[in-house]
């Protein structure tokens, strides 16, 4: 089976190929470094863990791609490594596959009412277990590009049309000093991602200065449209302020 990074050569010739970066959590030594083996020969970037307390650690130190977790395990075992994994913001959309005994259709449905994105039975086949993850990473980038069609394809307009709209809405407010409207009540972070969205930050920027993921910036952006009824990031910038929300 052809690795992932040459799987992906031909769209990304002009980028710097940047490897997928997978925490593999798992309380066997033999299978835990012969699956890190498999998938490094198939391009990828492998750091492992010994049980889900070490696992969360780790994804808290380096954000990774893809989660692979073992369900058994002690001190953490998976179910609580992906509860704290989908209750931290900065980690919450991190696609998560678990390693699971044939059969355990208890084991399935626990994970995925938990939120897990995919299962792989041991003992599995290593070119299944490559196409599973190469399958679960490009279902990821799809998202990520499917959102950033609203957001990051012209940095440059977007900024000339927050400067337009500062100054258009400083004209507007000596004639208008006033006007009554619902402000809907935002989080911290939300708050946060609006001001940065008015400064005409993309959204890898905005996940960079928060210190989260690109995905979760984008849920973010999809929660703002939401309470403020807008439908594109001009408009929310125009929402923003219109009505003081934002410096």
């Amino acid at each position: 089976m052809k690795s992932y990074l040459k799987m992906n050569e031909l769209n990304q010739s002009n980028e710097v190929l940047k490897k997928p970066q997978i925490l593999l959590v798992d309380d066997e030594p033999g299978l835990r470094n012969a699956v890190k083996t498999f998938l490094e020969d198939e391009g990828f970037e492998i750091t492992v863990a010994v049980d889900g307390e070490d696992g969360w650690e780790k994804a808290q130190q380096f954000f990774p791609d893809l989660i692979i977790s073992d369900i058994m395990m002690p001190r953490c075992n998976g179910y609580s490594l992906l509860e704290r994994i989908r209750e931290d913001e900065r980690l919450s959309g991190t696609p998560v596959i678990f390693l699971t005994a044939k059969g355990m259709t208890l084991d399935r449905t626990q994970g995925y009412l938990a939120g897990v994105d995919d299962y792989i039975s041991k003992p599995f086949d290593p070119d299944e277990l490559a196409a599973r993850v190469q399958n679960v990473i490009k279902r990821q980038e799809r998202l990520l590009k499917e959102a950033a069609r609203f957001a990051d394809t012209d940095v440059s307009k977007m900024a000339k049309q927050i400067t337009e709209i500062r100054s258009m809405l400083t004209h507007n407010n000596s004639a208008n000093p006033e006007n009554e409207i619902n402000i809907p009540s935002f989080t911290p972070r939300e708050a946060s991602v609006l001001q940065l969205v008015a400064e005409g930050l993309m959204n890898k920027e905005i996940a960079r200065k928060l210190e989260t993921s690109i995905r979760n910036v984008e849920k973010y952006v999809s929660r703002l449209f939401i309470k403020t009824s807008t439908s594109s990031r001009t408009e929310l910038v125009r929402y923003a302020l219109e009505n003081n929300l934002v410096k």
